[in-house]
């Protein structure tokens, strides 16, 4: 493992190795290398603290060594200690364990990489069972298609030994046969017509009704999932699975899946009828099928991976497009246009090489298997003309036999190149199961537990929150009484929007409990908890549509008087009526038609349209003027009249009116009381306060710790 930093936690490479003897140690390049020999009692621990890992090697007696790393070591000091341990216990090499890799993210932000397997498209049947009687119709039409199809080349035997080759012999024609023949070839072709339409027609409806659904399902699953899933992914790479993916695999369920179905029919029913013709002729038609079984197998397993990376690749470039095209203000502000052209067009040839990759296996295999066709049909004239120069069989025979053949050969082909197809659709529904098998860990209640009128009276009891492995919050008690307004205050990392995600159970506690009521939030269905919760963020996020819809975002069915109600509220009816098209009008993509003040307010109104018992302020005024924070300000006073009130600030002064200002620092709480009790008790709030007075950054209470932002951390 490599150490990054030294005991002064200055950046510095350091090496620790443990063997099958002992545990080997040099802190920077050069310097001597330490050892212990590794013994029952010897313990290796780690802890983590504001982003700075620590190592420490104990026996019984005292502690013999420790190291610091940053949290981008975490991964493997988790690996060096859990073979140390299995070495210390007796257990070998601790390879099973070193195998595993350790999560080092959020929990549940990972996901296993497992290769992709054909068998993931038969998880699809569930969402073909609903229609389960259509596509028993569509596959009774597929049947019948593909026995009218080979009518034709049958009839062809009569008309050459009974037709043809009788009148070369000086026999007159046959006129009543002719037609009779040529009225059954008719026949068959019609029926083929209209069979192959129905069966199409079916199994197409039935795909895309799969594919919408296998949409719908993935959607609703990620909007269950906690925030913590979204914290380890890239937007575009999930657009892309609820995008490219299912219509990929809806293209495959349509398309490629019924040509594979109809090719293996045809291919089953050919052989059969060959062999009813003649076996020893239907055997020379078979012997290039051992052949491109093999090259079936040996490809489709390079072609599966090889589509797995394509996917992943393409999820690349769609996250560049998520990132910049959202962005494009900064893009600009700061001249970066070439620089994210430059990004993408790396991510464009990482896509193109491995294409190339996929493409170069392709390219043999394909051409391979017509060889090996052409060559059967080869075969096939060779001992065919043996046969009726021996006159075995007659030529109409041999006719019939090569018309089947060449529809043989052709299925054969068509399959072989499904194969493609088939693993690009494997590969697509692994990525999109990875979401479905996701278990959000939020979970709703087994037992529900409905609050008929909620008060807004919330305990906290000893919660502890982890985030991966950095403890972020611990020991939290706290009581807020229904109709209270508390402050969070305390220095950026202090745990302040991370308490306030855990009481809107964004995240579960890791340790601990919260209650509302009485109860324990997580005995209440999340969505009928929530309902009862309002949110007002730094940054408020507007959707693309109306000032009118945003308002109503929380109760779709508001009357305009209520929404109107709500914008007086808020203070935004004035400035919402000087638009062109007033409550009408369109905000734009994330609200960018609107200046900072204005979106806060449609943000406020909100909020106060869905009348919450408790209101969640988390930095509502940091980011605007005085001017706009006075306006902001007073529909703050309407909102949280008469509602349990958590606010965060930065500005002190906006949170004088709070019945209660709660001190945080390094996680724990270390201060509670009202603003003038608490800078007359001249601790760690009136340190934070008279530092912003004199208008100086507040200087932390702990010299190792990392004055990241918590909202950085959770998102």
């Amino acid at each position: 493992m490599e150490t990054d930093l030294d005991t002064q936690l200055r950046f510095a490479r350091g090496l620790l190795v443990l063997t099958q003897r002992r545990l080997l140690a040099c802190t920077a390049p050069g310097a001597p290398w330490q050892a212990w020999p590794l013994a029952p009692d010897m313990t290796l621990r780690h802890y983590d603290h504001a982003g700075v890992g620590s190592l420490e090697l104990q026996d019984s007696h005292a502690r013999l060594a420790h190291w610091r790393y940053t949290m981008a070591q975490q991964g493997a000091a988790l690996r060096l200690i859990g073979r140390h341990d299995q070495l210390r216990e007796g257990r070998g090499n601790a390879d099973e364990a070193a195998a595993r890799p350790a999560q080092t993210g959020p929990a549940g932000a990972s996901e296993p990489h497992a290769p992709p397997s054909t068998w993931a498209l038969l998880r699809l049947w569930r969402f073909a069972l609903p229609y389960r009687r259509q596509l028993l119709i569509g596959f009774t039409l597929t049947l019948l298609s593909t026995a009218a199809s080979l009518v034709p080349p049958y009839l062809t035997m009569p008309l050459m030994d009974k037709v043809l080759i009788p009148f070369q012999n000086g026999i007159p024609i046959d006129y009543e046969l002719v037609r009779l023949y040529l009225g059954g070839l008719l026949l068959s072709s019609l029926a083929a017509w209209l069979l192959t339409w129905g069966r199409t027609y079916i199994l197409a409806w039935v795909s895309e009704r799969i594919g919408a659904d296998l949409r719908t399902s993935t959607y609703q699953h990620l909007q269950r999932l906690s925030l913590q899933y979204f914290g380890g992914k890239r937007t575009g790479d999930l657009i892309a699975r609820i995008g490219s993916e299912s219509d990929r695999i809806c293209l495959f369920l349509s398309l490629h899946l019924l040509d594979f179905a109809t090719d293996m029919l045809m291919i089953v029913m050919t052989s059969a009828v060959l062999l009813s013709i003649d076996p020893w002729l239907a055997l020379a038609t078979l012997i290039p099928l051992p052949f491109i079984g093999w090259l079936i197998q040996l490809v489709r397993g390079r072609l599966r991976y090889g589509f797995e990376k394509v996917d992943r690749v393409w999820a690349e470039i769609t996250n560049v497009l998520a990132d910049t095209i959202p962005g494009v203000r900064v893009v600009k502000a700061f001249a970066q246009e070439r620089r994210e052209v430059l990004r993408f067009r790396e991510a464009n040839n990482r896509n193109l090489a491995v294409n190339d990759r996929v493409n170069a296996v392709w390219s043999l295999f394909s051409p391979t298997v017509t060889l090996l066709t052409e060559a059967g049909l080869l075969v096939v004239w060779a001992f065919g003309i043996w046969m009726v120069s021996r006159q075995q069989i007659t030529v109409g025979v041999l006719t019939a036999f090569l018309a089947y053949i060449s529809r043989f050969y052709t299925r054969l082909d068509s399959m072989s190149r499904i194969v493609s197809f088939t693993q690009q659709a494997a590969a697509g529904a692994k990525r999109i199961f990875d979401i479905l098998d996701h278990v959000s860990s939020v979970p709703e209640p087994r037992q529900p537990v409905h609050l008929q009128q909620v008060q807004g009276r919330i305990a906290l009891r000893q919660v502890g929150f982890r985030y991966g492995n950095r403890m972020v919050l611990q020991g939290i008690d706290l009581d807020i009484a229904p109709g209270e307004m508390i402050g969070l205050v305390g220095h950026s990392g202090s745990g302040k929007s991370t308490l306030a995600n855990l009481i809107c159970r964004f995240y579960d506690a890791s340790q601990g409990s919260i209650s509302l009521d009485g109860v324990d939030i997580r005995s209440l269905p999340i969505a009928e908890y929530r309902r009862n919760i309002g949110v007002v963020l730094q940054e408020p996020f507007l959707f693309f549509g109306t000032i009118a819809d945003n308002i109503a975002y929380g109760k779709p069915d508001a009357s305009r008087a209520e929404i109107v109600a709500a914008a007086r509220a808020a203070h935004a009816h004035e400035f919402i009526l000087r638009l062109p098209q007033g409550y009408d009008s369109l905000v734009g993509e994330r609200g960018q038609a609107l200046s900072g003040g204005e979106r806060q307010r449609i943000s406020i109104a909100r909020a106060l349209l869905i009348d919450p018992r408790i209101l969640i302020l988390d930095e509502a005024t940091s980011s605007v003027d005085t001017a706009t924070e006075n306006e902001i300000q007073k529909a703050l006073d309407n909102l949280v009249r008469g509602r349990t009130t958590i606010s965060i600030a930065h500005r002190l002064s906006t949170l004088r009116q709070a019945d209660r200002l709660v001190v945080l620092d390094r996680g724990r709480i270390v201060e509670v009381g009202r603003h003038d009790q608490l800078l007359a008790r001249n601790g760690a709030y009136a340190s934070l306060y008279q530092a912003q007075a004199r208008g100086e950054p507040p200087e932390s209470s702990n010299e190792d710790w990392d004055e990241e932002d918590e909202d950085a951390e959770i998102a």
